[in-house]
């Protein structure tokens, strides 16, 4: 069964922080990479019970899993939670025998906003391979052959 390690950057992110977290259920793992939070934002991940690194300048983010790191990363913002269906996606996906392989997956977003929520229409790289060496800071480039999951990601407006 291939092991899933979510990989959340933070900076000052306390009063959202929890919520992304409770929704990770479906990770074998999480790593929270903190960018020199103030705030309540490394006491709240562990609590959660995630590792929690301190960012380092230029580093690539494959270099804050464990040596023993999971075979995919799932990458979201702190603002961010996984839906009941895409939490199902993730675990149906696991349990597959052998699991669906594809060279990356996306999930679509919902994003809050002052109107209501609105649907991104582009599903966004989120969910790939450990060796994956295509970044753009923190998230994955996209990737047009990567595969969409069932279900969203909900972005929520920041306080």
């Amino acid at each position: 069964m291939p092991a899933i390690t979510a990989l959340i950057h933070t900076n000052n992110d306390a009063l959202r922080l929890g919520r992304a977290l409770e929704t990770l259920y479906p990770c074998d793992e999480i790593v929270v990479v903190d960018h020199g939070s103030r705030d309540g934002t490394v006491s709240i991940a562990r609590d959660y019970g995630a590792r929690v690194v301190a960012a380092k300048p230029a580093e690539a983010p494959t270099q804050y899993l464990p040596q023993r790191h999971a075979s995919w990363i799932l990458c979201l913002d702190p603002h961010e939670s996984l839906t009941e269906g895409l939490a199902a996606s993730l675990f149906e996906w696991k349990t597959e025998e052998p699991p669906a392989v594809a060279v990356a997956f996306s999930v679509f977003l919902r994003e809050e906003t002052a109107e209501g929520w609105v649907e991104n229409p582009a599903a966004q790289t989120r969910l790939v391979p450990a060796h994956w060496e295509r970044w753009e800071k923190a998230f994955p480039r996209h990737d047009p052959s990567a595969v969409a999951l069932e279900g969203e990601l909900l972005r929520f407006a920041l306080p």
